[in-house]
This record gives C-alpha cells, sequence and structure tokens, in this order.
C-alpha cells in the first residue's frame, strides 16, 4: 500500500509538471471537442434512426435490416451524425498526440453528460436522481479505471505472438456475439448491443493503436495487412451493434455503455495479453476490479432506472418537458436541462416527414 502511495506520488507530481509543457494546452481542449462531437454525433445518429423507423413502420430493435441502414444513409441527421464521430475520432487522436492518456481518457466521460443532457432535452425525459447517480457511478469508476492503468502501465513493444493472439480473441469475440445475437435478437434489450459493441471497440482502439506504431516504425508486413481487415471488420460490425442499440435505447444509455466497456476491454487486453503492467502490484488489481465493477453496475442501473427506458417499455406517466410545477420545485438537473434548451431549442437538422412536434 506503501509503495501505491508512493507511485501515486510521483504520477501527481508529474501531472503538475506537466502543464509546462504547451502541448497540454492544445491536447485538452481537443479531448473536450471531441466529447462534444461524440455527444451531438450520437443524438443525430439516434434521431436518424428513430426517423427511419417510424417512416418505415418497422422496428429495428432486433437488428438493422440492409432496407433501413440504406435508409439511413439517405437521412441528413443520421449523416451528420456520422461526421460528427467522424470528428470526435480525429479530436480524440490528435488530443493523445499532444496530451498523456490519463488527461484525454477521463475527458472522454464529458460526452455523456452533455448527451444527457441534450437527450432530456429533445425527448422530453426529465433526468431522474436514480439515472444522476447512474451516471456519477460510471464516470467515477472509469476514471479510477483509467487513472491507475496510467500509473502502472508502461508502453511495451508488441511481439506477433501478442499481436495474433489479440486477433484470435477477437475473432472468437466476434463469433461469439454474433452467435448470440442471432440465437437471442428477438430478446435481445439495447444494453447486450451497447456492450457487444464496447467488446468490439475496445479490441478495435487496441488494433488502431498497433497498426500506427507498425506505420511509424515502417514495419509494413502481412501482419499488418491483416491487422487492417481485423480493424475495418471490427469498426463495421461495432457500429452495427451501435445504430441497432439506437433503436433499443436512448442516445446517452449508450454513450455510457461504450464510455465504459470500450476503455476496459482495451485496458484489460493491454494488461493480460501485452503484459503493459506486469510490475502493478496487488492493490492496484483490487483496485481495477473494484473501479471496473463500480463502473459497470453504473451502465445496469442506467440501463433499469433511465426514465425513457422505463416510459417506453412500461408506459408509465413520467414527467416531460419543463414546465413549472409550484408544487414541486426544481433540482438541479432541471435547471441544467432548460439552460441547455437555450441555446439548443431543437436540433437544426429538420428531415422530411418528421412531423413530430414537441
Amino acid at each position: 500500500m506503501e509503495a501505491f502511495a508512493h507511485d501515486l506520488g510521483d504520477v501527481t507530481d508529474q501531472l503538475v509538471g506537466v502543464f509546462k509543457d504547451p502541448g497540454i494546452l492544445i491536447g485538452i481542449p481537443l479531448a473536450l471537442l471531441g466529447a462534444v462531437f461524440m455527444s451531438f454525433g450520437a443524438q443525430y445518429q439516434h434521431r436518424g434512426v428513430q426517423t427511419v423507423e417510424r417512416l418505415t413502420g418497422t422496428d429495428g430493435g432486433t437488428g438493422l435490416t440492409g432496407g433501413q441502414i440504406w435508409n439511413l444513409l439517405r437521412r441528413p441527421s443520421w449523416v451528420a451524425g456520422t461526421v460528427m464521430l467522424g470528428l470526435a475520432i480525429v479530436c480524440q487522436l490528435a488530443a493523445l498526440s499532444f496530451a498523456p492518456l490519463i488527461l484525454v481518457q477521463p475527458l472522454g466521460a464529458v460526452s455523456l453528460v452533455i448527451t444527457t443532457l441534450l437527450n432530456a432535452r429533445i425527448s422530453g425525459h426529465k433526468p431522474t436522481r436514480q439515472s444522476i447517480t447512474a451516471i456519477m457511478l460510471c464516470i467515477a469508476g472509469i476514471f479510477t479505471f483509467v487513472t491507475i492503468a496510467a500509473v502502472y502501465a508502461t508502453e511495451t513493444p508488441v511481439s506477433d505472438g501478442q499481436l495474433i493472439t489479440v486477433l484470435i480473441i477477437l475473432a472468437a469475440v466476434i463469433l461469439l456475439v454474433g452467435g448470440s445475437w442471432l440465437w437471442f435478437r428477438q430478446r435481445a434489450s439495447a444494453l447486450f448491443y451497447i456492450v457487444a459493441a464496447g467488446m468490439i471497440y475496445g479490441f478495435v482502439a487496441t488494433l488502431a493503436k498497433v497498426v500506427i506504431n507498425r506505420v511509424q516504425n515502417e514495419n509494413f508486413d502481412w501482419l499488418t495487412i491483416i491487422c487492417i481487415v481485423a480493424l475495418l471488420a471490427g469498426t463495421a460490425s461495432g457500429a452495427y451493434f451501435v445504430q441497432t442499440a439506437y433503436a433499443s435505447g436512448p442516445p446517452d444509455l449508450v454513450i455510457a455503455g461504450l464510455t465504459v466497456v470500450d476503455p476496459i476491454v482495451a485496458i484489460i487486453i493491454g494488461l493480460a495479453v501485452l503484459h503493459e503492467a506486469d510490475g502493478a502490484p496487488l492493490g492496484a488489481y483490487i483496485g481495477f476490479v473494484l473501479a471496473g465493477a463500480l463502473a459497470v453496475i453504473g451502465v445496469f442501473r442506467l440501463a433499469r432506472y433511465h426514465p425513457q427506458v422505463i416510459s417506453d417499455s412500461q408506459e408509465l406517466p413520467i414527467p416531460r418537458g419543463s414546465g413549472g410545477d409550484p408544487a414541486h420545485p426544481k433540482t438541479g438537473s432541471i435547471r441544467l436541462t432548460e439552460a441547455v434548451s437555450k441555446v439548443w431549442p431543437e436540433p437544426p437538422v429538420r428531415e422530411r416527414g418528421d412531423d413530430r412536434r414537441r
């Protein structure tokens, strides 16, 4: 425990001194900008999926069909959301080139907060105390998890054997997830699609890091080509599950799951396969388990207590909108939602056939 406190103190000293680097002042704003793009991109894509379902009279909750995907490509909101998510990825990669992981990764949790406020305004479902508690659990868990990883993780060269192991595990995960989806698709919930996408994207992040490293070191061989193919296949399959999740649940639940599952899987791969924290003490691994469990509990609580999920599944008369009620004073979350509405009254993309009135 003393060794852990000593190492943590060293990291704190490094973080204080790291701001002497002007690049940090570029990296942090880029990470925040990426979180904003991710939040709006998720909201737009969710809106596009919901619009296609309504106009075609079909349900994408059991898996989007080829026709639904083609219709998504024709929806302005969905295309706009895709572009924003692409910009979010560019900002995230650029931020990592300027700032260390321990500063950049936790800032991604900002997207969960922004998405929650946006969805509350657009859908009319006020955040409840239970849903806000679940979001705080997600943020606290992933922040702690990433911080411990940043303290003890070390950058090590990835051998061909380790890379082959990662590819084999990814293939097994895709087969397992795909088989489960085919078997249980009629009963699969949004949480299944979110966890599936998060697991796959965790491998995608690892492969992207490996490919960039190999290209920079001019080590472009047949294994690198296989990594690129696996990277594209993982990105496509993960994107499919994300879009299906939008058809099954609210966007802030999707972002919460991805924000938690994606980095946890990527770090587990780094620990178990790439041996990036072999020198970590037992206390660090206990911290990993507790922080990961905290974040996962937050996701499950959000899936259970999210007001939109409850309203849609049980048709409960949950209050919507931001109308005042003298008998029920406004909470801080409602005031925040109303503040967002002043600068974001309605999504600017209005589509043909979208006759909803909020």
